[in-house]
């Protein structure tokens, strides 16, 4: 089996014990909690700044125009998409990250609690993350937030190991 930083397995012969003591190092810290989670806060981030990009661009194509906007010289137009675009990527980008940082640090706290590589923990996981972003529209949003979310990650999860 393939290692991401060691090469083949246990295949360490051509290394000297200080380089494969710097491996398992790097090794160990990419399986930390909080190095997933951090990775999965910078990954929804960038995915979250480049969906609220792609989508902000919608908005000018179409009949549902503002008046005002269509009044303005073309370099105010321009100028006032910039600025929305940044302001949306930007909110996209810290939602996503969020998400991204709550799903995968409550998955890899539960995984480790429970040492057990299984559906359960996206289950739980998914449940977790739902309720707590739903946390303050009410326990009937945080229910449905959480049921949706872990049925969703369920779903993700079961496809994904499906083999």
């Amino acid at each position: 089996m393939n290692s991401p930083l060691g090469g083949m397995g246990g295949q360490n012969k051509g290394m000297s014990p200080q380089e494969q003591q710097t491996i398992r190092m790097m090794q160990g810290a990419f399986e930390s909690c909080v190095v997933k989670t951090a990775m999965s806060g910078v990954a929804g981030f960038g995915m979250g700044a480049a969906f609220g990009l792609f989508m902000s661009s919608f908005e000018y194509a179409g009949p549902a125009m503002n008046e005002e906007l269509v009044k303005q010289t073309t370099k105010q137009q321009i100028k006032h998409a910039f600025k929305d675009m940044g302001t949306r990527s930007l909110s996209m980008a810290k939602n996503f990250g969020k998400v991204g940082m709550i799903y995968s640090g409550s998955e890899c706290c539960i995984e480790s609690y429970r040492a057990k590589n299984d559906l359960y923990n996206s289950v739980v996981a998914g449940a977790f993350t739902g309720g707590l972003l739903a946390a303050k529209a009410g326990p009937q949003a945080m229910m449905l937030g959480a049921g949706g979310f872990a049925a969703f990650s369920l779903a993700i999860d079961w496809y994904m190991h499906r083999d």
